[in-house]
């Protein structure tokens, strides 16, 4: 009895212990703040956003009221800054659960004509503001056509009748939850056990203490009388009440006239618990249509992928029977007989055109692939939710960086398997691994970064980033992938099942052009994900928040599965007709899918966001897509590679020849 006694004061030590540890442990998001009442609550600013542009820029471009002790960034990760996200101080000041109304916050000077002209543009270009209190961003409710629309910040300002209105006054609502402390000898001890492990107490937390836990923002036009502004200070009570309506405009931009600021914040308390804060953003709308189309999706492509798989099985099998049923003695009459894939034995492995070329495009191809999964892995467990700003963005560089071992290992073994393990110039295809898919994608992200540079957006690179991402590139992703080249060259030689001719075998004319059929195949795998991209792509482009990445995990793994099946069937099509060259064309009978994704794009760029205005955010537009569509390519292609090869080499391997 004594010893059960002590294994029931053991397992309470235990959750007590892990009890307290979860407290600063929370998936998503990070550790809840406690503020006490009356304890100053900082808001801060984001980058001005528009879908019109998809270009940033600074919260302070604009003539705002600026903060008494002067602008000041936040710390911001390497993420951030790619993101084009640059979060600085704000003027607004709130108390925890202190109600307060009619604050003004400043008159600025007369508006010069720059400013006039630059905020008429924001206005018309449709930039929103995005303030953030807590780590959450403030939420703008609408109600359109009886539906309740929900919008992140607000806008800058609203044109009526040729007339230019600007949003001055603020109304922000809190939402707060009373702090819980957990004790767990309270809640779990009984009997004699909780007399062993008596309850914390804490002369402090008799003080009540709150949560934020949602942050809600009205933006109006209030005219403000220009009197009653003349003698107030900052944070002084504006003399006259406010009426905030937000289907009113009421404070018209005037070149040469200033502006005047004002805001009200109320707290309301709401049974909304901490860790589900982030709920309200990250409800997708229409989320009933978005699982069914995809699990539709993944019915289908699963069923056809079955099918196909199904037929081919047999399809091989019925061969390797016929051919080795035969005994030795009729052998040279089979031999004479033979057709299809048999007839190409001698040079199915014959090396392909541009080797290197192909055992570089592999090895990225892994790195990419790599990365996407083990990045899109740790976001659907929580470990980069939308609360820790850029972390996804960091995430896919560490692991793109860490997976160059990976890269140069897969490249420099398929480079001596080409060239039947000769380990002579492993060195230079690892060098150009670390160099090919990184260059292409900083050539990209230049040409890019200089158009961005010349609107002055924020999402435009700066300098000292460049130096660091430089940086991460020579002295971290070339080493790694120097060092996977390294393992490659030192790893056991994949030999060929089957000798190889001096002289190649003449391909027979073909009815149609095999590439036609190659580019063909991408039509499956895109099948797999057009749904997820059409939401990917609303995320990227339309200011949403995309978080369904669990979903979107099994949309890759299935992905994965049909292109790898799609490149098995065109291989053994080209086989049979006796077409030996299908290296590359294996590469790219999943790697097509690539095209597609970019013809989607396009047809996104011009059906969905009709609104986007300028050359500039085309070219931005097509840019990045250009930078994903290569990406993608790089992998699929390499699944189709590697699943080809793998049966290529097993086809062959298991046929006894002489």
């Amino acid at each position: 009895m004594g010893s059960f006694h002590s294994l029931k004061v053991s397992v309470l030590l235990i959750v007590l212990v892990i009890s307290q540890l979860s407290e600063g442990f929370y998936l998503p998001g990070s550790y809840p703040h406690k503020y006490e009442v009356g304890d100053p609550l900082n808001v801060k600013v984001n980058s001005l956003t528009s879908i019109d542009t998809e270009m940033p820029f600074s919260y302070y471009s604009l003539p705002f009221c600026q903060p008494k002790e002067g602008i000041k960034d936040s710390a911001e990760n390497l993420g951030e800054l790619l993101m084009g996200d640059r979060i600085e101080n704000s003027p607004y000041r709130f108390k925890m659960y202190t109600n307060e109304t009619e604050i003004f916050l400043c008159q600025t000077k007369p508006l010069s004509g720059h400013e006039f002209k630059l905020l008429k543009k924001r206005i018309d270009e449709m930039y929103q503001v995005n303030v953030i209190l807590d780590n959450l961003p403030a939420i703008r409710y609408t109600k359109k056509d009886g539906y309740m629309l929900k919008w992140t910040g607000y806008p800058v300002g609203a044109k009526v009748d040729d007339e230019y209105y600007i949003f001055n006054h603020l109304k922000f609502t809190v939402l707060v939850h009373k702090f819980e402390e957990n004790n767990m000898a309270r809640v779990m001890g009984t009997g004699d056990a909780a007399e062993m492990i008596p309850p914390e107490r804490n002369q402090g937390s008799a003080i009540p203490g709150y949560m934020v836990v949602g942050f809600e923002v009205v933006a109006c036009s209030f005219q403000h009388k220009g009197e009653s502004v003349k003698n107030l200070k900052m944070y002084n009570k504006y003399p006259a009440s406010i009426s905030c309506d937000p289907n009113t405009v009421a404070m018209p931009i005037k070149e040469n006239e200033p502006l005047a600021f004002s805001y009200e914040v109320s707290f309301v308390e709401k049974d909304i618990k901490w860790p589900s804060r982030w709920d309200a953003y990250l409800k997708m709308e229409g989320a009933k249509v978005h699982w069914f189309s995809i699990l539709n999706s993944l019915m289908v492509i699963t069923f056809l992928a079955g099918i196909v798989l199904v037929i081919f099985l047999r399809t091989v099998r019925r061969d390797l029977t016929q051919y080795e049923e035969h005994d030795k003695e009729a052998q040279a009459q089979m031999n004479e007989e033979l057709s299809g894939w048999k007839l190409v034995v001698a040079d199915v492995f014959r090396a392909p055109s541009n080797p290197a070329l192909l055992c570089v495009m592999v090895g990225n191809g892994v790195q990419i692939l790599g990365m996407a999964a083990v990045t899109i892995l740790f976001a659907a467990l929580g470990f980069m939710s939308p609360a820790s700003r850029g972390t996804l963005i960091t995430g896919m560089l560490f692991f793109y960086m860490v997976l160059g071992i990976a890269a140069g290992y897969v490249a420099v073994r398929l480079w001596r398997m080409i060239f039947c393990g000769d380990n002579k110039g492993w060195i230079g295809v690892s060098w150009k691994v670390s160099c090919f898919f990184p260059g292409i994608s900083f050539l990209i992200f230049t040409l890019l970064n200089f158009l961005l540079w010349g609107s002055n957006s924020t999402g435009a690179i700066p300098f000292s980033l460049y130096v660091i991402l430089i940086l991460l590139w020579f002295c971290i992703s070339v080493p790694l992938t120097l060092v996977g080249g390294y393992f490659g060259a030192k790893a056991p030689h994949i030999e060929f099942p089957v000798r190889t001719n001096q002289i190649p075998r003449e391909i027979p004319q073909q009815k149609y052009p095999s590439w036609l059929l190659v580019l063909g195949a991408g039509t499956l795998p895109f099948g797999t994900l057009f749904i997820e991209l059409f939401f990917i792509m609303s995320s990227l482009w339309m200011g949403r928040v995309y978080y369904v990445f669990g979903f979107l995990f099994v949309v890759l793994m299935l992905l994965v599965v049909v292109c790898a099946e799609v490149s098995l069937v065109l291989t053994y099509m080209h086989l049979c007709v006796e077409d030996w060259k299908w290296w590359w064309k294996s590469f790219f009978a999943s790697g097509s899918v690539a095209i597609y994704i970019f013809l989607y794009s396009i047809n996104y760029l011009i059906f969905d966001l009709k609104s986007l205005s300028g050359p500039v955010s085309a070219t931005l537009y097509l840019g990045y897509s250009l930078f994903m569509v290569f990406a993608i390519m790089l992998a699929t292609g390499t699944v189709g590679f590697l699943s080809s090869f793998w049966f290529v080499h097993y086809l062959f391997s298991s046929v006894k020849l002489d």
